[in-house]
């Protein structure tokens, strides 16, 4: 059996259910926008490494149901032209709001060209009884973003000062391993001319990681050169979804890369990569390696 697959966190699975996996991908890196290249890196090594195949740089341009199966057309961005056949074919093409059919002009809520409501920092739209959250206002298209917005909301509605750092929301790839980041890319610092410092920590490296047989994988911090503060974390782990959290929480707080370096954290555990990572922002390298 083999699979065209553009949604990503079920690539792997059908993978290691038996399909043969090749993924197109429009960018010129797989996991989509908002990921550190580095760690797009890592992941792709990772996949191909379970047997899955990767055509980057290349747009679909048709697909088409045939008696020997759904064929495709691709093109890479130097013109050349490349049919695939499959059994199944999985597409994904970004999200939209799904404003269309709610009956908004009936109320005279008003929404912009891309069907996102416009709401003000107490998601209130033009119309100030009503309320706008989660995946039709701007932002990620993330539950949890969703649901905190929702809660801020309530409260703001009940005298509270809303508030939220959309810097401190993370983001999850559930492939396997996973990948997670929570704050600034190395390429989004390098744009803004901040400077920065990185530290980073081989999961091949971690004592429970090796203990587990699962080494894919590493934490990359992102840290102010003269402040130390936390400007990114990104991971690269079968339990990058888990670790991510107290990346957020650290960065909630505005803590540096040292505040993190110096918890006592338990041994043997996966989490002991985000602190030797921290170790070597802070300290210039890591303990144990």
């Amino acid at each position: 059996s083999s699979g065209i697959n553009a949604e990503w966190p079920l690539r792997p699975g059908w993978q290691r259910l038996g399909a043969k996996v090749t993924a197109i991908e429009f960018l010129g890196n797989i996991g989509g926008a908002g990921i550190d290249l580095e760690i797009a890196k890592s992941l792709q090594r990772s996949l191909t490494k379970q047997g899955m195949k990767f055509k980057l740089n290349t747009k679909v341009l048709s697909a088409e149901r045939t008696p020997e199966g759904i064929k495709v057309i691709a093109e890479n961005k130097k013109g050349k032209k490349e049919e695939l056949t499959s059994d199944i074919l999985l597409v994904c093409v970004g999200r939209r709001p799904y404003t269309n059919s709610l009956g908004l002009d009936n109320i005279g809520v008003q929404v912009d060209p891309k069907g996102k409501i416009p709401v003000n920092e107490r998601f209130q739209t033009n119309i100030e009884n009503i309320y706008a959250i989660g995946d039709v206002i701007d932002g990620p298209m993330l539950a949890h973003k969703a649901e905190d917005e929702g809660i801020i909301c309530v409260e703001g509605m009940l005298g509270g000062v809303p508030h939220i750092n959309y810097d401190c929301v993370p983001s999850v790839v559930y492939t396997h391993p996973e990948v997670a980041w929570v704050g600034k890319t190395e390429e989004d610092v390098k744009a803004a001319g901040t400077p920065y410092k990185i530290g980073s920590f081989p999961m091949a490296a971690n004592s429970r990681s090796k203990t587990n047989q699962d080494t894919d994988g590493l934490v990359k911090v992102i840290a102010h050169k003269d402040t130390d503060r936390l400007l990114g974390v990104h991971i690269v782990s079968s339990v990058a979804g888990e670790l991510i959290n107290e990346a957020t929480l650290a960065m909630e707080y505005g803590a540096s890369a040292e505040d993190i370096a110096r918890v006592c954290h338990a041994h043997p555990t996966v989490s002991e990569a985000l602190k030797e990572a921290c170790v070597a922002a802070y300290a210039g390298k890591p303990i144990n390696f």
